[in-house]
């Protein structure tokens, strides 16, 4: 069952068992002819002269799959993209990840990648929003802006000659403050346009980040914070706080109201439930699971439990049934 590791009753079992096999019967016959799993033929067109890629073998010259997932095919290559398997960055991938290190001119992050990634102090916007060349100043106060254990969200710059490198050149990138970092499977988070989300009724952000760390947090405006201190510093009317009210302005500011804790609780385990069951995880389905809890009068606690877990596998069934419908 996927490695599900919840404790399942009988009943339990058997209306699981039976949900997961609707949904296999399901996207099977969206995807019968572009499956394959180990040692199954992929009929090509040898006279076209065919490139064999990654996941394909040749054997008694008939190209066979190597790996389970899809047949891809672009001109004449021909490869299978594995349904299962570890984050490989791509140019432009939303990511997050932890600083791990705060080096010379750079930061380390842990990514859930085979190497950890350089966030270089050039590739980033600057805290008082200049665009400017940075000084020795700026790399001596480089932990002002992120130290160890700080949560970034960071966009793929490429591959150079010492390794993965991102940027944050952008107000929607940055350090992360007010939520939880969830760590899911990779393959369950697909590319999209879209990676920020805003669960305006919830009052919660919502970003998946393509190497499988999911953030859920408070809502935050995208606001320069430097430049409104740089403003009221040059404006001689504005009276400086004292060091009390800025401590009570600090504590205000990342104070979290309790009703919005709790929706970023009920979104996480939303997310933690997709990972238990290995469901694609989109915005649409945290949100259905979110409603469902509130719909079922459940505590937050309780929708880690198993009824609740083969509840959001009946309910996913019941989805893509009518998706299924409505095409």
């Amino acid at each position: 069952m996927r490695g599900i590791q919840l404790t399942l009753s009988q009943t339990q079992k058997i209306r699981l068992q039976k949900a997961l096999e609707q949904l296999e019967s399901l996207s099977s016959k969206v995807n019968s002819d572009a499956s394959v799993t180990i040692a199954d033929s992929i009929p090509v067109n040898h006279e076209d002269g065919v490139l064999k890629g990654h996941g394909t073998g040749d054997l008694n010259g008939e190209v066979v799959a190597t790996v389970c997932g899809v047949v891809e095919r672009v001109n004449k290559l021909v490869y299978v993209r594995s349904l299962r398997s570890r984050y490989k960055p791509e140019v432009g991938d939303i990511i997050i990840g932890r600083v791990i290190e705060v080096a010379q001119k750079r930061w380390r992050l842990e990514i859930n990648y085979s190497q950890d990634a350089f966030l270089m102090l050039s590739s980033m916007n600057m805290p008082d929003g200049v665009q400017r060349r940075r000084t020795s100043v700026d790399e001596l106060n480089m932990r002002c802006i992120f130290e160890e254990k700080d949560v970034v969200c960071a966009e793929v710059r490429g591959f150079q000659h010492d390794g993965l490198h991102l940027q944050a050149r952008s107000k929607k990138y940055g350090k992360l403050n007010s939520g939880q970092l969830l760590t899911v499977p990779p393959y369950l988070v697909k590319r999209q346009k879209l990676h920020f989300h805003h669960l305006e009724q919830y009052g919660v952000d919502l970003i998946l980040g393509c190497n499988g760390f999911i953030w859920v947090g408070e809502h935050v405006e995208a606001r320069d914070e430097m430049v409104e201190d740089q403003v009221n510093q040059s404006d001689p009317q504005v009276p400086s706080p004292n060091k009390n009210s800025r401590d009570l302005e600090e504590q205000e500011k990342n104070y979290t109201a309790l009703e919005t804790r709790k929706y970023i609780c009920r979104a996480a385990n939303a997310v933690r439930v997709l990972s238990t069951l290995g469901f694609v995880i989109t915005v649409e389905i945290i949100k259905g699971i979110i409603d469902l809890s509130l719909s079922l009068n459940l505590d937050i606690h309780d929708m880690l439990g198993s009824e609740f877990g083969v509840l959001v596998a009946e309910r996913e069934v019941e989805r893509r049934s009518s998706s299924k419908r409505k095409r």
